[in-house]
């Protein structure tokens, strides 16, 4: 009976929570963790700024306000942790980005945060702003100045960028607050575009993209791009040979198992031929595709298009195409893998 009741007690589900008081601190007050599992002889707490605890219901000051995350892990188990976000203010209005101990990137989507002591729930208003109006260096994804979060992205690296906010509390306690930030360079892989005007490359970071630039370096990787001509799974496909299937193709490119090809607009269909469906009607100029990213890139009459591979059997997309630049005169498209 006693090895029994042992089993059953080694056997029973240990919760993990705790909570804290105050809910709303200030910089340097002491913060109160009640520990409220239901079980547990090992405790592991990390307060998100670097500061540690093995007590069971441990006290911390916050140095600084900001956005932390606090956890608890019970008995050194992954499977044993609970986790809680903490806002710490100060006694003036401040605000956060989620990237301040980290740095920021470019082009890369951020939130800020206002932080505004507020314990007698009077109105408070907001005003964000980005001060270098003449040389933009940031877009507002939130359209919306005026709410206690700002989303953005930098489009200038390797410079400082400043971010100001104006918190009205009541109607007479007015502050602002300005930061500047330095924006780190993101070496990221490209397309390069043969154009009029001479051949560019435009950085892709994600969902987000650099303005094109001219660069000369790009002319030996686009003089090396051709879609008449590829081996794909040890056969080879050319031009002439797909003119017997598709007497019209202009050109084609192959990647995961889909055959690309333009003929005034362009397709996509299965190696073999089958399920040919439209993705643009528009004539396309050039394409390629990128295989570290997993996308096509194409160019009519309007810009530079993208979207991710088809993966379906049947060839239909359920993702729109995004429109990358508005550069109409592009005759020649590359994509260059290595990150510059």
């Amino acid at each position: 009976m006693t090895a029994c009741l042992a089993l059953a007690a080694c056997k029973k589900k240990i919760d993990v929570n705790f909570t804290f008081a105050p809910i709303d601190p200030r910089a340097g007050q002491v913060v109160r963790f009640t520990n409220q599992s239901s079980g547990g002889e090992d405790w592991e707490w990390t307060f998100g700024d670097g500061v540690t605890s093995v007590l069971k219901s441990p006290t911390h000051t916050y140095k600084r306000p900001g956005e932390y995350t606090v956890t608890l892990k019970v008995n050194k188990k992954k499977n044993l942790t609970f986790s809680i976000p903490i806002s710490v203010y100060d006694t003036v209005p401040n605000f956060c980005g989620e990237a301040d101990t980290v740095g920021y990137d470019v082009y890369t989507d951020y939130t800020f945060k206002a932080l505004v002591y507020n314990p007698y729930g009077q109105k408070i208003q907001y005003l964000w702003t980005l001060p270098d109006k003449d040389t933009p260096y940031a877009v507002v994804i939130d359209t919306s100045m005026t709410k206690s979060t700002l989303k953005l992205y930098f489009t200038r690296p390797d410079k400082p960028a400043t971010v100001a906010l104006r918190v009205v509390i009541g109607e007479k306690d007015t502050t602002t607050i300005e930061k500047q930030y330095f924006i780190n360079d993101l070496p990221t892989n490209s397309v390069l575009m043969r154009t009029e005007e001479g051949d560019k490359r435009q950085r892709v970071f994600g969902k987000r993209a650099e303005d094109p630039r001219l660069d000369n370096s790009a002319t030996p990787i686009l003089n090396q791009e051709q879609d008449t001509f590829q081996v794909y799974n040890r056969d080879t496909f050319s031009l002439s040979l797909l003119k017997i299937v598709f007497p019209e193709i202009e050109g084609f490119h192959i990647g995961s198992r889909k055959l690309y090809f333009r003929h005034n607009g362009l397709y996509v269909a299965n190696i073999d031929g089958a399920n040919i469906v439209q993705i643009d009607s528009m004539p396309c100029h050039a394409m390629t595709l990128d295989n570290t990213d997993n996308r096509i890139y194409w160019a009519n009459d309007s810009g530079v298009w993208y979207m991710p591979f088809i993966g379906s059997d049947n060839n239909k997309f359920v993702t729109e195409p995004v429109k990358l630049n508005k550069l109409g005169d592009v005759s020649v498209l590359a994509t260059d893998a290595q990150k510059r």
